[in-house]
């Protein structure tokens, strides 16, 4: 088949390197933008840009795929199928008819469950023991469309998702290769795939900076969770409130639960023992222990390290303000 392959992020990486090396004839890439740089900051990475200007893919980085003009630009590549993965855009029903046989897209969650922009950081967050990935074949609603192939697999009790989206990433490469013959095979008019049941739809939306708020009413294991969940960001912070009444951000990097009662009358976020390699933290459930941390504006460090340098003590707070939209609604 002639494709189209559409992708911004590292999470299509696998995919696209794959489609190149397939039999299959890569009609160009379609990719965002990339912004222009802001003062000192370099450039954003686009790994897919690269790997197309690296083998000599021609490219397309519309700023809205939508419009009229981009939406001419798609069709004029005649291509049979757009493959989409970690674009960054809702496709309308014009854009997804500018191919004969519509679009695919994988996604990194199993479908229904987890639909949006951060399905593998939420379910993490939300404590799943598995997910895996999905091909749909694209409607204009969200990951909404017919499932063509799921390959599921564990979550690893200390994997972060840096970790599971490389994993998924691979395992959406296998996914892909199942589901093109049976775009090849199709007549482009006969259903396809199997409906979704949108009674069992849950939402995994793009995160946002107060996500990373710790709520340590919460248990220890949503909060480890949590910490699990949002590396490289928003990364998962609480504030240090100091005898002297100033507070000290830390970015919480590595913990463990401590199973088995929290102590009679610690209040949630209450420091509770400080050893010398680890901090106790009272939370809604069971202790959390701290042991690596990450100061505001210094590097990651050892709690061995950071307590050599401050004087962290039982019966001092650790708090902060989560909001409505963080995960300690």
């Amino acid at each position: 088949m002639r494709l189209l392959m559409m992708g911004t992020g590292p999470f299509a990486v696998p995919t696209f390197r794959w489609l190149l090396d397939s039999s299959h004839e890569l009609a160009a890439l379609v990719t965002r933008p990339v912004p222009p740089a802001k003062g000192r900051r370099k450039t954003p990475a686009n790994p897919m840009q690269d790997l197309a200007q690296a083998r000599g893919v021609k490219i397309l980085a519309p700023t809205d795929v939508n419009v009229l003009e981009a939406r001419q630009q798609l069709a004029d590549m005649a291509a049979d199928l757009l493959v989409v993965c970690d674009y960054g855009q809702i496709l309308s029903a014009e854009t997804l008819g500018v191919s004969s046989k519509g679009g695919i897209n994988l996604h990194g969650s199993l479908l229904p469950a987890y639909r949006g922009a951060a399905p593998i950081q939420w379910a993490i967050m939300k404590g799943e023991r598995e997910t895996g990935v999905t091909v749909i074949h694209m409607t204009p609603r969200l990951d909404s469309g017919p499932c063509l192939v799921q390959l599921a697999t564990p979550v690893g009790d200390d994997e972060d998702a840096v970790q599971l989206e490389c994993r998924l990433a691979d395992l959406g490469v296998e996914a892909v290769r199942q589901a093109l013959p049976m775009l090849e095979a199709w007549d482009g008019l006969s259903p396809i795939g199997t409906a979704q049941d949108r009674s069992l739809a849950t939402r995994a939306p793009r995160l946002k900076k107060q996500d990373g708020w710790v709520d340590w009413r919460r248990s220890a294991k949503q909060i480890r969770d949590q910490v699990r969940a949002l590396k490289p960001w928003p990364l998962t912070f609480t504030d240090w409130l100091r005898p002297d009444g100033t507070a000290m951000r830390l970015i919480l990097d590595q913990v463990q639960v401590v199973e088995g009662p929290v102590p009679e009358g610690a209040q949630a976020g209450q420091i509770v023992q400080v050893e010398k390699d680890r901090v106790l933290v009272a939370t809604g459930q069971h202790l959390l222990s701290l042991r690596q941390v990450q100061p505001a504006g210094k590097r990651t460090m050892t709690v061995d390290q950071f307590l050599r340098g401050h004087v962290m003590q039982a019966g001092q707070r650790l708090g902060g303000q989560p909001t409505e939209s963080s995960p300690a609604s």
